[in-house]
C-alpha cells in the first residue's frame, strides 16, 4: 500500500463541469485548500454541449420577468414535483450569478441597447435565457475555467474515481486510478463535492459524451445517499436521426425559439394537435397567432413548438406511432423556409457548422431529421436544498447528479443556472464544515486501499469471460426499448430481470492487457455504475403508476392527483435497490399563491 499515491484536501470536486468548477471556486473563495478531479480533460465537460443559454429573471428583454414568474415557470415544467425551497433559490440567485459571470469576462451577446441579450425556450413565460450565440456552455466553461486556473485550484485530469470511503459515518475521501497509467490513487477529504453529470450512456441514442456513465449517481448510492425522481429521464424532443454520423446529436432548442417549427411526413405543424390543457390558456392555436409571436412577440400566447420539452417528445413520439414520421423514425425541424440564411448562421452559427461539416446537412436550405434523444436525468442524488449536503456527512452534490430542483421535467436553460446557483451553495457549505471541524482530519486506511484495489483489478484475473462492450450494448438496448420515452409495466418487469442477468453477467467481466491506458478496463468498471443507476430508473418508474413530466406510462396515461404529493427515493439494501414513498415537503402560503 505504501506505493499508492495520496492527496489530501478540504474540499475534494468529482468532476469538472459548471457545477464543479463554481463549487471548486466557491469552496477556495471560503479558504479551503480544494481539488478537482475530473474523467477526463479539464474543458471536455458535457456542460459545453449546453447550447441555448442561462436562465435567469434578469428583465433585460421583458420588464414583467421577475424570480416569482421563473419560480412559477419552474414549478409547473417539473409537474409540481420540484422542491419548492431548490427552484426558489434558484429563481431568485440566477440573476446574479449570470452577472458575475459577466464579471468574470463572459461574453454575452447584446440587447440594443447593451444589456445582456435573452431568448425564448420553451416552458418560460417569458424571453430569459442569457445567450452567446448558441455555444452558451462552452463560453461558461471558459470563463469559470479560466477563473480556477487563475485562483490556483488544483486539477487531477483524466483520473476516475471508483469509491467513496467513509471513517465513523462521515465521508473520509474517495479512491480512483489514472487512465493512462492504471495507478491507484487515494484523495484524503472531509468534504466531497460530487459534480459528475448524468447517466446518458445508459441509453442507445442519447446527446450525452462517453463520461455520463452514472458514476456519481452510484457513488453516492453505495455511500448511503438516497437517489430521488430517478423515474423521470428527459429525452430532448430535437435530437438528429439522420444521418447516421450524426445520430443522437441534440438540436438545439434556440432553433425552435428562433422561429423553426416541427412538420410531419405531411408537411403540417403537427404540434396545435398536441396542445396540454394545462397550457392552451398562454399557447397559440393556430399558425397566423404563432408567426406574429414570432415577429413582434405582443402578447404572450406562444407557439406549441415551445411547450415543456416532454410534452413536444410525446407529440413527436406520437406522430412517429401514426405513420407520420420522416423517413428515419423522426419528424422534420424547419427554420431554413421561414429565416434568411444570414439569420441562421449569424444566431445559429454552431448549429449550421456542426450540421454542416459532420452530415453535409445545410440548415439554412433544408429540415433536420428529428427526434426523442436521452438527454438529462431529472433524478439524483437528495440533498439539502440550502447547503447541497446528501444524508451522508460529509457528501455533496450538485448540477445533474443532485435531484430534487426540477421535478418531473426539467425547462430548458434552467441547468446552467441550477449548476450556477447550486455550485457555488455547495461548494460554500462544504467549505464552512470543515472549517468548523479542522481538528478532526479523517484518514483512509490500507484495508479500504486493499479492498478498492482488489476490485478494480477483479476483470483482469478473469479468462474468457463477458466482454465488457457486449454488456454495455446490450444494457443499452434493455434501456432503450423497455424503459424509453413510453413505458408499461410488462416491458419494466422484463428491464428488470434482463438488468438481473446483465448484473451476474458482470461479476464475470474479463478484460486483456495491462492497466495502461486501456479503455475496455474502463468500461468494465464504468458498468457497475450503469446498471445500479439503470435498475434504479426501472424500479422508480414501475413503482410510479400514473403519467408526469418526463415518466410516461401507456398502461397509466392519465396524471394522478394523488401521485402528485410523493416523491420516490432509492437506497441500497445490502445490493437490492430499495424504493420508498416520501411526501413532498410543504410549500409556504405565500408561494403558493402564486398557482392561483
Amino acid at each position: 500500500m505504501a506505493e499508492i499515491e495520496r492527496h489530501s484536501f478540504d474540499v475534494l470536486v468529482v468532476g469538472a463541469g459548471g457545477a464543479g468548477l463554481r463549487a471548486a471556486i466557491a469552496a477556495h473563495d471560503a479558504g479551503a485548500k480544494v481539488g478537482i478531479v475530473c474523467k477526463s480533460l479539464l474543458g471536455k465537460a458535457h456542460t459545453v454541449m449546453a447550447e441555448g443559454g442561462i436562465a435567469a429573471a434578469m428583465a433585460n428583454v421583458w420588464a414583467e420577468d421577475n424570480w416569482q414568474v421563473h419560480f412559477r415557470d419552474t414549478m409547473r415544467g417539473g409537474k409540481m414535483l420540484n422542491h419548492w425551497r431548490m427552484a426558489q433559490l434558484h429563481a431568485q440567485e440566477a440573476p446574479d450569478r449570470v452577472r458575475e459571470l459577466e464579471e468574470w469576462g463572459a461574453l454575452f451577446d447584446r440587447t440594443p441597447d447593451g444589456l445582456i441579450s435573452q431568448r425564448d425556450f420553451g416552458g418560460h413565460r417569458y424571453a430569459r435565457l442569457a445567450h452567446v450565440g448558441d455555444r452558451t456552455g462552452l463560453e461558461l466553461i471558459r470563463t469559470l475555467q479560466q477563473r480556477a486556473v487563475a485562483l490556483g485550484i488544483e486539477v487531477f485530469m483524466e483520473c476516475t474515481i471508483t469509491k467513496l470511503v467513509k471513517s465513523d459515518g462521515r465521508i473520509a475521501g474517495a479512491f480512483g486510478y489514472w487512465r493512462e497509467s492504471g495507478r491507484f490513487v487515494a484523495f484524503e477529504a472531509p468534504s466531497v463535492v460530487l459534480a459528475t453529470g448524468g447517466i446518458g450512456k445508459s441509453y442507445k441514442v442519447t446527446s450525452n459524451s462517453w463520461e455520463y456513465t452514472g458514476d456519481g449517481h452510484a457513488l453516492a448510492l453505495e455511500a448511503g445517499a438516497s437517489l430521488v425522481n430517478m423515474e423521470f429521464v428527459q429525452f430532448h424532443p430535437t435530437g438528429m436521426v439522420w444521418p447516421p454520423s450524426v445520430k443522437g446529436i441534440l438540436v438545439t432548442e434556440s432553433v425552435r425559439g428562433d422561429g423553426g417549427v416541427l412538420r410531419n411526413s405531411e408537411g403540417r405543424r403537427f404540434m396545435f394537435d398536441y396542445i396540454p390543457e394545462f397550457f392552451k390558456a398562454e399557447t397559440a392555436d393556430s399558425e397566423e397567432e404563432a408567426d406574429r409571436w414570432y415577429e413582434d412577440k405582443t402578447n404572450n400566447r406562444r407557439p406549441p413548438e415551445l411547450l415543456p420539452r416532454d410534452e413536444v417528445a410525446r407529440a413527436i413520439n406520437s406522430e412517429v406511432k401514426a405513420g407520420r414520421g420522416s423517413p428515419h423514425g423522426g419528424v422534420f425541424l424547419d427554420i431554413a423556409s421561414r429565416r434568411t440564411p444570414e439569420y441562421i448562421r449569424r444566431r445559429l452559427p454552431s448549429m449550421y457548422h456542426q450540421f454542416k461539416e459532420l452530415a453535409d446537412v445545410d440548415i439554412t436550405a433544408e429540415p433536420m431529421e428529428v427526434g426523442p434523444t436521452c438527454h438529462y436525468v431529472m433524478g439524483g442524488v437528495a440533498v439539502d436544498p440550502d447547503t447541497g449536503e446528501s444524508v451522508v456527512p460529509g457528501l455533496y452534490a450538485a448540477g445533474e447528479v443532485a435531484g430534487g430542483m426540477h421535478g418531473a421535467n426539467r425547462l430548458g436553460g434552467n441547468s446552467l443556472s441550477d449548476l450556477l446557483v447550486f455550485g457555488r451553495r455547495t461548494g460554500l457549505n462544504a467549505a464552512y464544515a470543515v472549517v468548523r471541524r479542522r481538528a478532526e482530519r479523517p484518514t483512509i486506511s490500507d484495508e479500504e486501499i486493499r479492498a478498492a484495489s482488489e476490485h478494480a483489478l477483479a476483470p483482469f484475473s478473469i479468462e474468457g469471460g463477458e466482454n465488457p462492450y457486449t454488456v454495455q450494448h446490450d444494457l443499452q438496448e434493455v434501456m432503450h426499448n423497455l424503459v424509453g420515452i413510453i413505458r408499461t409495466a410488462e416491458e419494466m418487469e422484463q428491464a428488470l430481470t434482463d438488468l438481473a442477468a446483465l448484473r451476474e453477467r458482470i461479476t464475470r467481466l474479463s478484460v486483456e492487457g495491462h492497466r495502461q491506458y486501456n479503455p475496455g478496463w474502463h468500461l468494465a468498471l464504468d458498468l457497475h455504475n450503469m446498471l445500479r443507476v439503470s435498475e434504479c430508473i426501472a424500479r422508480a418508474a414501475l413503482e410510479r403508476t400514473e403519467s408526469r413530466g418526463g415518466h410516461t406510462r401507456d398502461d397509466y396515461p392519465a396524471t394522478d392527483d394523488s401521485w402528485g404529493k410523493l416523491n420516490l427515493h432509492c437506497r441500497l439494501d445490502g445490493e437490492a435497490v430499495g424504493i420508498t414513498r416520501e411526501p413532498l415537503p410543504q410549500m409556504p402560503d405565500d408561494l403558493r399563491e402564486l398557482f392561483n
